[in-house]
């Protein structure tokens, strides 16, 4: 639940209630009236209005601008790593996942002996 006072950005316009998108503005109300479908009242500063917003509509502008930077982040680093043909860098980037994550995940190629497997299965139900 967001705050009084709180700045966010318009991001949608569910209703389609001509709300400014991209425009920031202000928590002015609360809404919880269980009733009602608005959540919030914001007041855009820049057109001099209040609107009846759901809490979909709108996002914090600290959050936006943190998922932009890390966008922005990615694509450099995506820049780079074609630009030094690193082929293992991209591939980590584009899979989003970290490289000894994806070891880890990877079946081993050894092959076990049986004691072993059951000294393994013992040793794990008994932690």
């Amino acid at each position: 639940m967001l705050r009084l006072g709180q700045r966010v950005i318009i991001v949608a316009d569910t209703f389609e209630q001509n709300l400014p998108v991209n425009e920031y503005g202000y928590i002015m109300a609360i809404d919880r009236n269980a009733d009602n479908v608005f959540d919030y009242v914001v007041r855009v500063p820049k057109i001099n209005k209040h609107f009846f917003v759901t809490a979909a509509d709108i996002e914090l502008e600290e959050i936006l601008i943190q998922l932009e930077a890390d966008r922005l982040q990615r694509e450099s680093l995506i820049d780079f790593a074609l630009a030094t043909k690193n082929e293992e860098l991209f591939r980590r980037i584009m899979n989003g996942e970290d490289q000894e994550e994806a070891d880890a995940m990877k079946p081993s190629s050894e092959v076990q002996s049986q004691a072993e497997f059951i000294k393994q299965v013992n040793l794990k139900a008994w932690i």
